[in-house]
Formats: structure tokens, C-alpha cells, sequence
């Protein structure tokens, strides 16, 4: 029996790293009913919606999307599609596996970095809970909020202040960190990490760090530790092979897993799931690369191996293992790999989006 899976095809280079990775996760032999669905700039231009509601309906009903890049505009526009669906679909766990495969342009080359960060998708500062400077609404918040504090008052005035509220609760904290165990256990990792900024937002961060060690003592055979953010960042740089699984508040762990994707050679090696009880929404964490639109050039490896992630979770393990065996292969042979994964960015010999994802087929 076929799995039915959405695939959003993005925009920009989107389309292209879609066709590249349901190449590969169709030479697997797994079955997979594809319902493809357009979302993105292009839709907006087309329809005036970005994320039309197919698409929803589609993933509503698969319970599983492996999606392209879209692109989110800059201080404009339409809100992040990417943050759209999590919240819509609460899909509260955001999993990135940080993994270096030999081949890959690194200075971590000689660093054995094998994480996973466990990111919370619905709260803190992304849950979009803004306002604007010059708003009557700011200037009524700022007046309550001067009000509440003991002593402590926001001294810049309404007409030039901008305020985002940062909400932290026990039962998104809980489960979140839960899911980081649980993957640890059943992946056979051994120490879960904890990261905050307790010391200075003691009733937001700190409340992470309560749950978190909570649900710590629920699972003695895995051990644990708490990291303050800042120092979590120096200690990555300098001593990545000492830590497994990471959990971390929205904002930070967003950071943090683009500083881990980089510590083992950037955006384009790094795949990503976005997790729920009900669904779950697979995708590289690169951007959609408009400049690069149509040019059979970018490096589908992150996106392949978010099909690779998305095997798992549908339970094809074995094809799982199989499609990262081949992608692995293919990098460390270092011959038909994009132009980024070169030593030389101009070496002739690079090849296309398209024809990496073929190499990689032929090793399946």
C-alpha cells in the first residue's frame, strides 16, 4: 500500500530541489502517492494567497508534507508561510540533525559533530504576538505594563517603541523537551541539553529550565545538563563533540541550528522536520534562492536528506538508511556534487541539481 505525502514545491529554486528529492525517495522503492501543491510568491502573484487553502486540506489529510524552500519577505509583505504551518498544525517540535559526512567543506572536518537540536515551533518570540510603534494599541500596552512592574518601566516612549511578546508555557516546554528524550532513547543518544537565558529572564527562560529538569527525572537513564545560550554558542564552536541532543526555546534554537548546520558545512547539508501528534512537515532549512531560479545549480542535499527524514518517520527505515548511505557516498566521492560542495567553486566539473540527485539514485 502507497503512502499519501503532500509535496509543496516552493518557490524559486524550490521546484527543482523537489523534483530532485522525489527522485531519490522514489528510487528507494517506497510507494508514495504524491499530491503535489503550489504555495509561495509565485502562488501570491497568481491567486493573492500564498499559501492556498488545497494546501492545508492536502496536508490536513496526508498528515505528511515534505516541503521546498519558500521564500519570506523582509520586514513586508505576507507573514512566514514556514511559521504559517507550524502554528496551524501544531507542529511543536522542529528537528534538525547536525551531521558531518565526509566530503563536506568544513574547518569541523576532524570533528566527529553528530547532534540534533530539538527546536519549540509555537511560542516565545515567534508567536507573532507584535505591535507596532505609533499604534494607539502600543501606547494603551505600554501604559498597563508600566503600571504592572515594580518600578521598572519601559523609558522609551509608544511613538518609537515596538513591542513583541514572548510567551513560555509548562505544556509547550513539556512536551517539547519530552520529544528530545524520547528521541534520545529510542535513538540510542545519551545526554539531552538544555539551553536558556534563566539568569536574566527568570519567569520566561527560567520556566523552561524548571520543566525541562522536570521532565529530566522522568528519564534516568539518559543524562542531563542546562547550557545558558551564550555560553552554549562559544562551547559549540569550540567543543561541538561533546554535546548530543539539544533543546532550546523558539528564538535560540532557530540561532543555534543554523550555527550547528554550519559547523558541518552550511545550510545546504542541513535537513529539518517539523513534528506533531497529528502531523508532521519535512524541509531543508535553506532559503528558496530566487537568484538561482531555473538554473540547475543548486545543492539538493539538504532537501533529499529531509525525504530521508521523512522515510523515518513513515517507518521505512531501511530505505531511510539506504537514501542517506547514497548521499553519503556521493559526497565523499566528491565527483558529481554541486559546485558548492568543490574545493574549487568554479571547478568545471561540478555538476547540476539534477544530475547529483541522479548520482545519488544510482548508488540506491
Amino acid at each position: 500500500m502507497a503512502y499519501e505525502v503532500t509535496l509543496i514545491t516552493g518557490d524559486g529554486t524550490g521546484p527543482e530541489l523537489a523534483a530532485a528529492a522525489r527522485k531519490c525517495i522514489d528510487a528507494t522503492g517506497v510507494k508514495i502517492d504524491w499530491d503535489v501543491q503550489e504555495a509561495g510568491i509565485d502562488v501570491m502573484e497568481k491567486t493573492g494567497n500564498p499559501l492556498p487553502d488545497a494546501v492545508m486540506e492536502s496536508v490536513r489529510r496526508t498528515r505528511c508534507a515534505l516541503k521546498a524552500p519558500i521564500t519570506t519577505p523582509v520586514g513586508k509583505g505576507f507573514r512566514s508561510i514556514n511559521v504559517h504551518l507550524r502554528q496551524e498544525l501544531d507542529l511543536f517540535a522542529c528537528v534538525r540533525p547536525c551531521k558531518y559526512y565526509p566530503g563536506v567543506r568544513t574547518f569541523f572536518d576532524k570533528v566527529p559533530v553528530d547532534l540534533v537540536i530539538f527546536r519549540e515551533n509555537t511560542e516565545d518570540l515567534y508567536a507573532g504576538i507584535e505591535f507596532a510603534k505609533g499604534t494607539p494599541k502600543t501606547a494603551e500596552l505600554m501604559e498597563k505594563i508600566n503600571t504592572l512592574t515594580d518600578g521598572r518601566k519601559i523609558a522609551t516612549g509608544p511613538d518609537e517603541t515596538g513591542i513583541s511578546i514572548k510567551p513560555i508555557s509548562v505544556s509547550g516546554t513539556e512536551r517539547l523537551v519530552k520529544a528530545a528524550f524520547e528521541y534520545a532513547r529510542a535513538n540510542g543518544r545519551k545526554k539531552v541539553t538544555a539551553v536558556h537565558k534563566a539568569n536574566i529572564m527568570k519567569f520566561s527562560d527560567g520556566l523552561f529550565l524548571e520543566v525541562s529538569r522536570a521532565v529530566a527525572e522522568r528519564y534516568p537513564d539518559i543524562e542531563f545538563e542546562d547550557r545558558i545560550v551564550d555560553n552554549m554558542c562559544m562551547q559549540l564552536v569550540q567543543k561541538p563533540e561533546l554535546y548530543d541532543v539539544v533543546a532550546l526555546p523558539n528564538l535560540y534554537g532557530d540561532i543555534l541550528s543554523d550555527l550547528c548546520a554550519g559547523l558541518v558545512g552550511g545550510l545546504g547539508v542541513a535537513p529539518g522536520a517539523n513534528i506533531g501528534h497529528d502531523a508532521a512537515v519535512f524541509e531543508a532549512t535553506h532559503g528558496s534562492a530566487p537568484k538561482y531560479k531555473g538554473l540547475d545549480k543548486v545543492n539538493p542535499t539538504a532537501m533529499i536528506l529531509s525525504g530521508m527524514l521523512m522515510l523515518r518517520y513513515l517507518k521505512e527505515t531501511e530505505a531511510a538508511d539506504r537514501l542517506e548511505a547514497a548521499v553519503a557516498a556521493v559526497i565523499k566521492e566528491g565527483k558529481s556534487v554541486t559546485y558548492d560542495m568543490k574545493a574549487d567553486r568554479n571547478d568545471p566539473t561540478a555538476v547540476g541539481t539534477q544530475a547529483m540527485a541522479e548520482a545519488i539514485c544510482e548508488k540506491l
